[in-house]
């Protein structure tokens, strides 16, 4: 009877099975699979061994008896002492024990906190403990306590046996404290292996797009902007007409902003296989042509409506006589119903991209003279999504707010690739610097996660009404250190509690993150699953490093101006420098080329500025080093508020006890900082202009 119905789930859900060889029962064994469903117990009963044992909260045994009874199970009440001690002993007599270490049904095919009573199991009983990841039941109408926008019945389903672990008991710690490190050792390995379980090679982003509203209702909006609203079936007609449009090109630059129309060039050009370059409009005009060279461009894709109100035709004028300008409008106009009836048929057949893999081509703005360009692969930004996912509970329920610009990282993967690709709506807004009509959309649309940088989230935290946040859930800081004050006013303001993370475009760009899971204030987090990474010791700097990582997340390589690719080979050294505690929270000291040599020690101009910040209440200020002939260096503090002295300054650095060599040799008055397009500082313009 169980080999026929497992026949028959395991047609109707297509299941795949990993790794089951990998089970070895010869001692004391704990399964740990994640919990999505009401379905993970019977469909897990099905495929695992026979002598496999679930462990079954008592009301839900008496609430579900007629599946429970379906399955060899123990009951047992609330994790309290006595249950623990029982499973406890039923591990150490031999019987192999499931365990749902979450205790209760993910609604996001994430992750729900780990409870003590697991992880007390798991420290007494000295037992070999298997991860599990179940993917894909949490997308079945069948799902119990699910209200998923889905269409899905018997989605495809995986099981993945990740590789065992052990939790050895460290005798000099309290209970308590192993118990949760235990806790978060299990949340960190079940974390890593839903990674590891969605890890593919050779993907198209396009294609998983399609996969994507296979599953989802296909006249739901998925995307918002301020001038149209789409669906998945919306969005991919979009992209199979223009796919057709543009299926002949190659070097193409994406000179748009944050609109439906950019998310649709975007994925039929992944449908066509072509590197898109995605290009920065706020760099001026130069810059964009060194751009242009260095990705080797030869038509830009924009829009005429867009160029007249960015007021960017003189851009345009610069960039003509060498690049193809071609305006969307113009591309539209040319679709003929013959065009459209293709288009509806390649949807109805859900035609799929012939590329295995595709790139994108990111600028970083650097200190070189040159921008540089960062290849990503579709597969290293889909790592990060996934990445990003395991440690995030992000629902279809959920509505994000993208300010975030498409030309960074930051706005393209987490703040529209991510949302789109995981059935997530998403509103588009084109410009971060709308302080008030920013907080104003937030509250309209019900947005529940929102990206910004710390300048950004300042901005609309002082011109938001304190009801306008009221509906987010998450709000993540990037790109910069989030300021105290800022960090303050949200709370204070809104009672809402910013998750700083970091990233690097060459990383998709996300490398850490805080999450309520596990958060610690003043640091970036922790890594992500999946990424690895070593401190390089730096000369002059005793606590920390410069941060290495590698993982499935990281560029391919760079484009340089004038020399073409250069292949990443193995580690990314970041120029950050990092310290990591022993929990694995990441706090940033600075960047490696933020460092000035005064008097033979190596003194952070960041944390020369966070101190000038503390004693003057203000962020709008910047600090630079320049050559000095008895010292070797010294340090240059601009400020754009007058009324300000480095006598109060070296005064409250004295009232510190912090080093005298924080101390800036010069107050400078500039009537701005100059900014870069994520609202950090310009330090590059900031020199150009002032230093020496």
């Amino acid at each position: 009877m169980k080999k026929l119905l497992k026949l028959i789930v395991n047609r109707l859900f297509k299941i795949k099975l990993k790794n089951l060889d990998k089970l070895d029962f010869s001692e004391p064994t704990i399964l740990m699979p994640n919990h999505t469903s009401l379905l993970d117990a019977i469909i897990l009963a099905l495929n695992l061994p026979d002598n496999v044992c679930f462990v079954v909260n008592t009301e839900i045994a008496k609430k579900y008896a007629f599946l429970v009874n379906t399955t060899k199970h123990i009951t047992v009440g609330p994790l309290n002492p006595f249950s623990i001690r029982q499973i406890i002993k039923e591990v150490k007599s031999g019987k192999i024990l499931l365990i749902f270490p979450e205790g209760r049904i993910t609604t996001t095919g994430g992750l729900m906190k780990i409870y003590g009573g697991a992880a007390h199991v798991a420290l007494k009983s000295n037992a070999r403990i298997y991860p599990i990841t179940l993917r894909g039941l949490e997308r079945s109408k069948l799902s119990y306590l699910q209200n998923k926008v889905t269409t899905k019945i018997f989605p495809k389903v995986l099981i993945r046996v990740g590789d065992p672990f052990y939790m050895p008991i460290e005798t000099e710690k309290s209970l308590k404290a192993q118990k949760i490190m235990a806790s978060d050792t299990i949340l960190r390995i079940m974390q890593a292996e839903q990674v590891k379980s969605s890890s593919e090679n050779n993907i198209n982003l396009f294609n998983k797009l399609l996969d994507i509203a296979s599953v989802a209702d296909e006249n739901r909006i998925i995307i918002e902007d301020i001038n149209q609203k789409v669906s998945y079936k919306k969005l991919l007609l979009s992209s199979y007409a223009l796919g057709a449009k543009f299926k002949d090109k190659s070097g193409v630059g994406v000179l748009l902003p944050n609109s439906v129309a950019q998310v649709s060039t975007l994925f039929a050009l992944f449908k066509n296989g072509i590197t898109a370059a995605i290009l920065n409009f706020s760099i001026g005009q130069q810059n964009l042509l060194d751009c242009c060279e260095t990705a080797e461009i030869k038509e830009i894709l924009t829009s005429r409506e867009f160029i007249n109100k960015a007021e960017l035709n003189d851009h345009i004028t610069a960039l003509a006589p060498k690049i193809k300008i071609t305006y969307l409008e113009d591309v539209k106009a040319s679709i003929t119903m013959g065009d459209k009836l293709n288009s509806f048929c390649s949807y109805l057949l859900k035609k799929r991209s012939e590329f295995k893999d595709g790139n994108l081509i990111m600028f970083t703005s650097g200190t070189e003279s040159k921008p540089k360009g960062v290849v990503l692969s579709h597969r290293n930004i889909y790592s990060n999504i996934q990445q990003a996912k395991s440690v995030i509970d992000i629902t279809d329920k959920d509505k994000f707010l993208n300010v975030l610009p498409m030309f960074h990282s930051f706005g393209l993967t987490a703040g529209t690739l991510l949302p789109v690709l995981c059935n997530v709506q998403v509103f588009l807004y084109p410009t971060p610097l709308h302080y008030r009509i920013i907080p104003e959309i937030a509250y309209e649309k019900n947005c529940t996660i929102l990206f910004g940088t710390s300048t950004f989230l300042k901005g609309y935290g002082k011109n938001a009404h304190p009801y306008d946040f009221y509906s987010l859930r998450y709000v993540f800081a990037g790109a910069e250190k989030l300021k105290e004050e800022v960090r303050e006013l949200w709370i204070d303001k809104f009672g809402i509690r910013i998750y700083e993370g970091y990233g690097t475009t060459e990383a998709s760009p996300i490398l850490s993150l805080n999450t309520p899971l596990l958060n610690k204030k003043g640091s970036v987090g922790c890594f992500l699953p999946g990424i690895e990474y070593k401190l390089e010791p730096v000369e002059g700097i005793e606590s920390g490093g410069n941060l290495l990582v590698k993982g499935a997340n990281l560029m391919e390589g760079y484009l340089i101006h004038g020399e073409g690719f250069k292949p990443l080979k193995d580690w990314y050294r970041t120029g950050d420098i990092v310290e990591i505690d022993e929990q694995g929270f990441i706090t940033i000291k600075s960047r490696l080329k933020r460092f000035a040599k005064i008097a033979g020690e190596m003194v952070s101009l960041d944390l020369s500025e966070e101190v000038a910040s503390e004693c003057f209440g203000t962020s709008n200020l910047a600090t630079l080093v320049t050559a000095d002939p008895s010292k070797g260096e010294k340090i240059v503090l601009f400020m754009t508020d007058e009324g300000h002295s480095l006598k109060t300054l070296r005064a409250f650095i004295s009232s510190r006890n912090l080093s005298p060599l924080l101390m800036p040799s010069e107050l400078t008055l500039v009537d701005k900082l100059p900014l870069l397009g994520s609202g950090k500082t310009d330090y590059v313009s900031l020199q150009k202009r002032y230093g020496s």
